[in-house]
This record gives C-alpha cells, structure tokens and sequence, in this order.
C-alpha cells in the first residue's frame, strides 16, 4: 500500500492506494480540517487506525517551502520531517511542495477534467508554468527533461504584487497600510485575497447594500460569500471584485509564463478556479495575462487550461509514493 496526503492551511486530505495491473487505485480517503489538530502525525495516526497497513511508500504534498527533507508549514504550527515521518510509518517517505504535487498530478489529468481559456495547442517540450490560488498562491515549474518530466517548486506566490493599472495602484497603496508594508501577490490571490478586493472597494467609497455588507462581513468565508452574489448577478460591487481578481490572477500567470519562458504552456489549478470557473472564461484573466506590451504576441501562443480535478496533488504524491518502493 502506498499513502499519499494533500496538506494544506484550510484541509488534509490522506488517502491510500494499492496497485491493481500497474496502475494506481485509492482504496480509501480521509479529508480533515487542518486547523483542528496540533500535529499532523495525529492526523496519520488517526486515518491509519490501531492495526495499520503495511506501507511501501508514502509522499505528502505540503504548502510551505521543503528544505533537506523537512518543512516548516506556511500556514499552520506543523514542522514535518522525511526522517521522523519514515521512522514511524516504516517506509520511505517523500515530502514535496504542494505545487510540485500538484504539477505532477495534472500530467495525469484527462482532457475532460481541463478547460482551456486560450486556442493555442499544447506542446510537451519546454516549460510549463503552474499556478494555482486555493488558502495560499502556489507557483510551480514543469518540463520534459528528455525522458521524465521534472518539476521546480517555487514561492512565487510570497513575490511582490506589481499593479497595472490606477485602480491596483490604488489597491497596493490601499493594502500596503493595511497589512503594514510588504504587499505579496498571495493577499490577493488566494481565499481570502478576494475579500481584501472587497474591502478595498468598500472603503474607497463604493457603497454596497447594507444586506450584501452584513452578509459578507458576518459569513465564515467572506470571499466564498463574495463569489457566491457575483455568480448570481445581482451584486454589482460583488462582480467588480471577482473581475478584479481574475485580472490580476491573468497577469501572474503572465508573469510566471515570462519568467519561465512557458512555451508548452500554462495550468491553472488550486481550489479556486473551478468556483469561479465563468468568470475566468469571461475574459479579464486572459487580458491581464496577454497585457505585457510587446511580449503580448509571445503570450498568446502559449496555451493556458484550467484543471479542474481537485485531487490532482493528491495523485502526483501517489505517484512519488510508489516510486520510492
């Protein structure tokens, strides 16, 4: 048997796999609110129950940086080790990047659970740029090293928000004093970033109906709350932050591409995206991703496709878990 897990700020999610004629099958799957527990090894302990399986691998994909086989969580009081991990469940384990997971995973995605925002075809050579908003911002590199493809994680989500036009200058100026100086693109791209977007737009003078304002700042997800009233079409303050976002979540992903010069293209994936799924497909994120100047013709021959398959991390851990075996 072979354990995969998905560690992220909001949820874990662990799950078990045997092999069945060389491919991989998930026997059973556990998902848990991270928050609620002081360490993840009690999450393990807990799915794997009083009489555990015999394990030949296990891979976790984990939001924060994996330095010598350790990492130290982004968003939660967890510090999790290779070594530690392996001497307790008995096998060789694998810690990753949750977007190294992530990227690994969505080379397995089928056609079906991908949409693509732009027409260009998809290539296997060169580099593919991953970006994916859920509670954080996750950046990713992918590329075919001529026999396997390779992944380089990243923290690009933790790199300056660069605005584009008066309306972000104003938004960076707005976000600067309010989180008290630095301003990563994160506080605006992932779960509660969108709510920042409101925020920003209902103390510079837009006033929403006093229902919506009450709504919102009294819901336990305000950001879900604002995706859910822009999605219905009634909200106009609502609409115009959700458009904000998927601008600016453009201009990243073109931002990344450039970096990485990403020739076979661009993944969006991450919890996010399939929520706001018509608005994506609008419009505002391609202009914010093609809006680079004279590199714009150079963007849009790269193809940009939004996964859509949430357990993508999960697989590309499985996936890493059987090749330690």
């Amino acid at each position: 048997m072979f354990l995969a897990g998905d560690i992220g700020g909001t949820k874990t999610v662990l799950a078990l796999y045997r092999q069945q004629a060389g491919a991989l099958v998930r026997e059973r799957e556990v998902s848990v609110p991270s928050r609620e527990h002081a360490r993840f090894e009690d999450i393990v302990e807990a799915f794997l129950g009083i009489d555990p399986p015999v394990l030949r691998g296990a891979s976790f994909g984990v939001a924060g940086p994996v330095v010598d086989g350790a990492c130290r969580t982004t968003n939660l009081p967890w510090v999790l080790d290779e070594a530690e991990l392996s001497a307790r469940l008995g096998c060789p384990v694998k810690l990753l990047n949750d977007l190294e997971a992530a990227a690994l995973g969505m080379l397995r995605i089928p056609a079906e659970q991908r949409v693509a925002l732009s027409t260009a075809r998809r290539g296997r050579d060169g580099m593919t740029a991953v970006i994916a908003a859920g509670t954080g911002l996750g950046e990713a590199l992918l590329f075919w090293d001529g026999l396997r493809y390779q992944v380089q994680p990243t923290e690009g989500g933790h790199c300056d928000f660069a605005p584009n036009n008066a309306e972000e200058d104003a938004l960076l100026a707005y976000l600067r004093e309010r989180f008290g100086g630095h301003v990563s693109v994160e506080r605006i791209l992932s779960g509660p970033g969108l709510f920042n977007l409101w925020c920003f737009l209902r103390d510079g003078g837009r006033a929403p109906m006093d229902e919506a304002r009450q709504a919102i700042e009294r819901a336990p997800d305000p950001s879900a709350e604002i995706a859910r009233r822009a999605a219905e079409g009634a909200d106009a303050m609502c609409i115009h932050a959700l458009n904000m976002f998927c601008r600016i979540y453009g201009a990243e992903a073109g931002n990344l591409a450039l970096k990485c010069l990403s020739s076979a293209g661009v993944l969006v994936g991450g919890g996010i995206a399939p929520k706001i799924l018509p608005f994506l497909q609008r419009g505002a994120f391609m202009d914010g991703f093609l809006d680079k100047g004279r590199f714009r013709e150079l963007l849009s021959r790269m193809p940009v496709e939004v996964v859509l398959e949430p357990r993508a991390p999960l697989i590309g851990a499985a996936h890493v878990a059987r090749s330690l075996a």
